[in-house]
């Protein structure tokens, strides 16, 4: 249980940073929440966990295969915001649509041979 509080903390805390620095300069902050923080901590919580070069290379590519969806959310929202369209309902579409794509990419991967 202290070893999940733990991650759980160093997790929070890199996106406390990043949505804190966003607020004083938006361009920065970008870039933090960009890093892929949230992939590189996983794998080293799976590797601690689970140290197999097998299941470690499963995860890292599964994972790039998983961003390519989530990227289009990132254009939506700024264009959807620029129109008008409220912070909220703007993030609801980004999201409905990265699920979409989530699942188009889970439906799709498999048949070209892709192991998501």
């Amino acid at each position: 249980m202290l070893y999940l509080t733990l991650k759980a903390m160093i997790s929070g805390v890199l996106i406390a940073i990043a949505s804190t620095l966003a607020r004083r300069y938006p361009g920065f902050g970008a870039l933090v929440a960009s890093l892929p923080l949230v992939s590189v901590l996983g794998m080293i919580w799976l590797w601690h966990d689970t140290p197999d070069p097998e299941t470690m290379a499963a995860h890292a590519g599964a994972t790039f295969w998983y961003v390519l969806p989530s990227l289009p959310m990132f254009l939506l929202i700024p264009l959807l915001l620029r129109h008008g369209v409220g912070f909220w309902a703007a993030l609801a579409l980004g999201c409905c649509l990265t699920i979409a794509l989530y699942a188009a990419m889970t439906w799709a991967g498999p048949r070209f041979g892709l192991r998501l």
